[in-house]
């Protein structure tokens, strides 16, 4: 059975196996990060448009077309994943590949490998 995203996407499903799984996880991260910034967004939006008694209309645009951008990307999240499975990758319990990364993951603790040597980005 084919996948048929709802939303147009970059690349199909049988594109994304193709892909190394490095690529792939890469591409996982980037689209937690970009989501996380997203949904910063929209609850800053919110809280403008909710705070107004006439909300601003290019306020009300920006936080329509982001749910759509949100959705968009939590579908190409899941491709990939569905690409990971098809690969013989197990992402059942794994949170890297999940749609949104934990708090820790998202925001690591600088301090925790302090007595290691190295440079820490």
């Amino acid at each position: 059975m084919e996948y048929t995203p709802r939303y147009s996407q970059p690349f199909s499903v049988e594109q994304a196996v193709l892909l190394e799984m490095p690529v792939i996880t890469a591409e996982i991260a980037r689209l937690q990060h970009s989501l996380l910034h997203l949904r910063n967004t929209q609850s800053e939006l919110k809280a403008s448009i909710d705070s107004e008694e006439q909300a601003d209309p290019v306020i009300v645009e920006a936080f329509e077309e982001n749910k759509t951008v949100i959705s968009s990307q939590e579908e190409r999240i899941s491709m990939l994943r569905l690409a990971l499975k098809k690969k013989g990758v197990l992402t059942g319990n794994n949170p890297h590949y999940d749609l949104e990364p934990s708090a820790e993951s998202a925001f690591p603790d600088k301090d925790h490998d302090a007595d290691r040597d190295g440079i820490f980005l």
